[in-house]
This record gives C-alpha cells, sequence and structure tokens, in this order.
C-alpha cells in the first residue's frame, strides 16, 4: 500500500464524488522496483500518475480522467470503450449500425446494453475500436523477460511511436544518455503534441525530430538507414503498418538490433487499445460497494507499460544478439494484478500527481532530418 499511497494515483481512483478507492494489485510497487533497477533518476511510482500533474485533472469515475475513455454495462457485465481520435466517432457509428450525434454515448451505451463483451471484441476488433469488456484475461500474462543489462550511453535510438507509452521509454533512456532521434510522417504526426504542451516537452526535450515520407522512395530508404544505425528501435504500430514502411523487426534483430514493440494485445492480435481501456478491460479497476468499476488512475497502462519498455531496451541477449521484444500492454497490466480486486475507500494519506520540470525544448517536427540524415550518412 505504500507505493500506492506515494504514487499520485490513489486521488484519481474512484468515484467523482467521496474518497477514492484502493488501487488493485502492484503497479505502483512494480514501477518503483523498475525504476530502481535501471538506476532511473526518477520514482518510478510516481511516474504512473505524472500527465495528470501537467493537466490539472481530476478522478471521474466510470470517465477517465482525460475524458476519453468510458466504463459502461453491457449485457453481461461492464466494458470500457475509447472515444479520443478524430474518427473515433464515425468508428463508433459503425460498431452500433447508426450515425452518430456529437455525443456518441448515449447511442453506444444502449448498443452495449443489448451486447457481450465477447460480441464487442468481435466487432471493436473488426473496426478498430479500442473497446473491451472489463475483466480478467482469459489467459495467463506472458510480458517478455529483460536479457542482460547494460549502459545505453551514447547507443542511438531511433524512436516510432507516439502519445505516452513509447515516447516515455524514449524520454527514460534519454536520461540514461541515450541518442535519441524521433521519428514521424507528414501523414501522421504525434498525436501527443496537440495534447499538454509542457507534458510533451518533458517527454521529448533534447531528443531530435525526423520527419520522413514512408509514401516515398526516399523516405522509405531513410527509414531503412536509421533502423540499420539503430542501437534500439521503440515502435508501437502494428506489423503490417511497419512493412508498409519497408521496415521488418525480424530482419533488424538479425542483425543485431533491440527492438521493443509496443502493442495493446500483441504483434499478432489486430486489436487496437489505448492506456485506459486496456486497463480496464484488463482488470485494473477499483470497485464500488455495489460492484461498479472505476477506472484506476490516467491511462495507468501507458507509463507502467513504458517503464517496462525501458528495461527490456537497455537489456540484450547474452549472446550479444538482436531481439525483438513483443510487449502488449494487456500483459503488462495483467502481470501486475493480484487474485482479487480490493474495493472500499482509502484511508490515511496519500500524495498527489507531481510534475517535474523539462530540461530543453521538444524540438519542431522534423527540425532535424537533414541534420541526421547526414550525420548517419544516410541519402
Amino acid at each position: 500500500m505504500t507505493d500506492w499511497a506515494d504514487s499520485g494515483v490513489v486521488p484519481l481512483t474512484g468515484p467523482a464524488a467521496g474518497p477514492p478507492l484502493v488501487p488493485p494489485g502492484r503497479a505502483a510497487t512494480v514501477a518503483r522496483e523498475i525504476a530502481a533497477r535501471c538506476s532511473l533518476p526518477v520514482d518510478g511510482a510516481l511516474l504512473l500518475s505524472e500527465r495528470a500533474a501537467f493537466t490539472g485533472r481530476g478522478r471521474r469515475g466510470a470517465i477517465s480522467v482525460g475524458g476519453g475513455c468510458r466504463i459502461l454495462p453491457t449485457s453481461d457485465g461492464w466494458a470500457a470503450v475509447s472515444c479520443a481520435r478524430p474518427d473515433d466517432p464515425l468508428l463508433l457509428g459503425a460498431l452500433v449500425g447508426a450515425e452518430l450525434p456529437a455525443d456518441p454515448w448515449p447511442a453506444v451505451a444502449r448498443w452495449l446494453r443489448a451486447h457481450s463483451g465477447d460480441e464487442l471484441v468481435a466487432r471493436a476488433t473488426l473496426l478498430g475500436v479500442a473497446a473491451g469488456p472489463v475483466r480478467p484475461p482469459a489467459t495467463p500474462p506472458r510480458s517478455p523477460r529483460p536479457g542482460r543489462a547494460r549502459s545505453v550511453e551514447g547507443l542511438l535510438v531511433v524512436d516510432f511511436s507516439a502519445l505516452w507509452a513509447g515516447p516515455l521509454c524514449a524520454h527514460l533512456l534519454g536520461l540514461l544518455g541515450a541518442d535519441v532521434v524521433k521519428v514521424e510522417t507528414p501523414q501522421r504526426p504525434d498525436g501527443a503534441r496537440g495534447g499538454n504542451a509542457e507534458f510533451y516537452r518533458l517527454l521529448h526535450a533534447g531528443h531530435r525530430s525526423v520527419v520522413l515520407d514512408p509514401g516515398t522512395a526516399g523516405g522509405r530508404r531513410a527509414m531503412a538507414g536509421l533502423v540499420e544505425a539503430a542501437d534500439i528501435v521503440i515502435e508501437a504500430s502494428r506489423p503490417r503498418a511497419l512493412a508498409g514502411f519497408g521496415l521488418d523487426a525480424e530482419s533488424a534483430a538479425r542483425a543485431g538490433t533491440v527492438w521493443v514493440s509496443i502493442t495493446a494485445y500483441g504483434r499478432s492480435s489486430d486489436r487496437v487499445g489505448f492506456g485506459d481501456d486496456v486497463a480496464a478491460a484488463n482488470g485494473l479497476v477499483a470497485l464500488g460497494e455495489d460492484g461498479t468499476p472505476y477506472f484506476c488512475g490516467d491511462a495507468i497502462a501507458d507509463p507502467l507499460t513504458g517503464l517496462v519498455a525501458t528495461e527490456l531496451a537497455r537489456s540484450a541477449p547474452a549472446d550479444g544478439r538482436g531481439v525483438v521484444f513483443d510487449l502488449a500492454m494487456a500483459d503488462v497490466v495483467a502481470s501486475t494484478l493480484d487474485d482479487t480486486l480490493p474495493g472500499g475507500p482509502w484511508s490515511g494519506d496519500c500524495a498527489r500527481p507531481r510534475r517535474r520540470t523539462a530540461v530543453g525544448t521538444a524540438p519542431a517536427g522534423g527540425a532535424h532530418t537533414g541534420e541526421v540524415l547526414r550525420e548517419l550518412g544516410i541519402r
């Protein structure tokens, strides 16, 4: 309980009114232990609530702290559904089979009450909706194990990821001395650029930014050259998306690269998900007295996965060769949970979310494209 009390997550957990609830499992302890093993200059437990410290948002019960996800009843239980991307209202309309008004939630709630969690997963997977029933995973978590720890001082990290989990990993590797290059495309810049500017600055200060167009032969060649030069690659895309860029994780690993692949449910799954819906759908919820599930923290699967990814990225197989770490956020969450989900109000003192101070500035998109390509001899 001490780690939860220190993490800043407790004030973000439970119904909007009344005392906060007890989060289940050991996520705060796991986060703190990883930070210690990696010799990070931060408290891992506090990273779990850090974004809320920048946004100033608090707990909202069955609505996520960020507002983009809700826990709603289904015909056989509960489900977490996200509506955070610009295209999500259209996708939710396809889910329920109707054109939705500006507020999609009443129609989504009606549809969910008439359908089971399994039906939701089937349709959500087909449509690319981030959603899932709130229940323990059907199979045990299978998170990859880190290899031999190594120094990342001076290593080149090429970061294709966006939002929170992957960029947090890149940020923490940067704190350990790695040279981080962030890669975006003109068509899909990091959506976090439109979020809290100071939080984005915290995660990206001191990194270099490259923008490449995979729709051009030159852009694909440059991406391949960056991967070839990288010691560590971080990405959060499904394999077929990377194949469209001409990138192959297994080939890079055979050439010696440590490749950290972050997805919602694993590289072989077509399900999509984000920090709030993945955490809730895999059991990281706090239960009210009447059994109602509430969100724990703010998109907690993201920072928790970012910490796990950091430990993987700074490790390597004993034989010195490369490796592909298939890291599913769902497995990371499930691995921190106990057999029971505690409920009831929190009693005693607890820390509030706290923010660190960014050192330096976050680069504008593509600010270092020419510099990085010249430095690495990529044409």
